[in-house]
């Protein structure tokens, strides 16, 4: 869908922004198909990766039945009845030793002592809990309560049969996904290759943060922050450096970004200037162009999201809060589903429900996000504490453990109310 040129315009010469809502439907039906480039790795590297086939069991885990107690392999037969009245009597005639595979098992009315996931012996199908034992000697015991079949037992591939999907194509690997592949032994798997994200600073006031600002400049905050963002979606980004506020150099810097990355993000660029420089040039790289132009969002309300053949384009507001904010609720997204992650498979935010500390305020038809700091009281609930600030105080993102959003058909938050809260990663 084309950004509707026809559409109202405000006093600084703005489109009318679109609902959040709307423009998470706009950017989700302009997002071209995840790049089918592939590599194969070894398991040890695939944290944050997305699989690209289904992965399926190549066998059965566990490969013989275990113990999952510390205690006796015996025939559950033989243990019927018992109790402390009443004890059934089994000699010790073995143990099963770690990392052995027990080639007899014991006789009848007999045992063998067995440690948690020791291969239970042949003969045998329960295990009786050390603790339901009394010790007469060191070769006789008195079993004081029964089990049946399979008790304490973990059965061939009850874990993981041999021909089960592991993990299903567009899964994100986490660290227990990679112990479960170990686990059948499969060393290296097939993932998309990593997003990459080319990421422009704008903006003749901008200086390299490395370096010392003089009168009227400051440093670039944005390119650092939006990198350390990208990288934590576990895509890759590139710094292409400072645009000045020429159309020529930007446009340059956008070309040369474009020509090697899925997303590129242009920091600084979303608001109206004299001349509109950031929604000009964008609207030059190609169609179907700029598709959104300001969303009813506090922080972030300027940005632009744009598509110039399949390449993603974000123009992210220059404060530094505004630019995390649109990050998170645009940017973000767009990683993901061009990294081959399946919609189902998302990773959802941690939330945590704390009491909110003080009225909050809203405009009617805006989403609001505030910042909160969480305190817990020893034997008290979680308490959210807003974090108020200008969107160009990024300290107030720092202070904060997360945010809450205020929806847009609400006029603001009473003290008092329990809220969900964003957790940041």
């Amino acid at each position: 869908m084309n950004f509707p040129g026809n559409r109202n315009r405000d006093m600084l010469g703005r489109t009318e922004t679109v609902s959040l809502k709307e423009a998470r439907q706009l950017l989700q039906q302009n997002l071209p198909p995840c790049p089918a480039r592939t590599e194969i790795l070894p398991l040890a590297e695939t944290l944050g990766r997305v699989c690209t086939d289904n992965i399926v069991s190549p066998e059965n885990l566990p490969p013989y039945p275990r113990s999952t107690m510390d205690g006796y392999a015996v025939r559950s037969i033989e243990t019927f009845g018992a109790s402390e009245k009443l004890p059934a009597y089994l000699e010790i005639s073995g143990e099963v030793a770690m990392g052995k595979f027990p080639e007899k098992g014991p006789q009848p009315g007999s045992c063998y002592a067995i440690a948690t996931g020791g291969i239970l012996p042949p003969g045998t199908d329960a295990v009786v809990m050390l603790e339901h034992t009394v010790a007469i000697d060191e070769t006789m015991i008195e079993v004081v309560q029964p089990v049946a079949a399979g008790t304490n037992v973990i059965r061939v591939g009850e874990d993981i049969a041999a021909g089960d999907i592991l993990l299903p194509a567009g899964h994100m690997i986490r660290p227990q996904d990679i112990g479960l592949l170990a686990g059948v032994g499969l060393n290296s798997i097939s993932v998309f290759l990593r997003v990459r994200v080319g990421i422009i600073s704008t903006g003749d006031e901008i200086v390299p943060y490395d370096q010392q600002p003089t009168p009227g400049k400051i440093r670039d905050m944005n390119s650092a922050s939006l990198a350390a963002q990208t990288r934590n979606t576990h895509a890759i980004p590139t710094f292409y450096g400072i645009a000045a506020d020429t159309e020529e150099n930007l446009t340059t810097l956008l070309q040369d970004a474009m020509t090697a990355n899925d997303i590129v993000l242009l920091s600084g660029a979303s608001s109206v200037g004299k001349r509109d420089l950031g929604e000009m040039v964008i609207n030059k790289m190609g169609s179907p162009g700029i598709i959104i132009h300001g969303v009813s969002v506090k922080p972030g309300k300027p940005v632009i999201i744009a598509k110039a053949k399949d390449t993603m384009l974000f123009g992210l507001p220059g404060h530094p809060v505004s630019t995390a904010v649109t990050f998170d609720l645009f940017v973000r997204p767009a990683i993901l589903h061009l990294s081959g992650l399946k919609g189902e498979f998302f990773p959802q935010y941690r939330t945590m429900n704390a009491r909110l500390m003080r009225n909050l305020n809203s405009a009617s038809g805006r989403t609001d996000f505030i910042r909160v700091n969480i305190r817990i009281s020893q034997g008290s609930e979680a308490e959210a504490h807003p974090v108020l600030g200008k969107s160009g105080a990024l300290s107030t993102m720092v202070k904060a453990h997360g945010y809450i959003e205020i929806a847009e058909k609400l006029q603001g938050l009473k003290e008092g109310t329990m809220v969900e809260v964003k957790l940041f990663d």
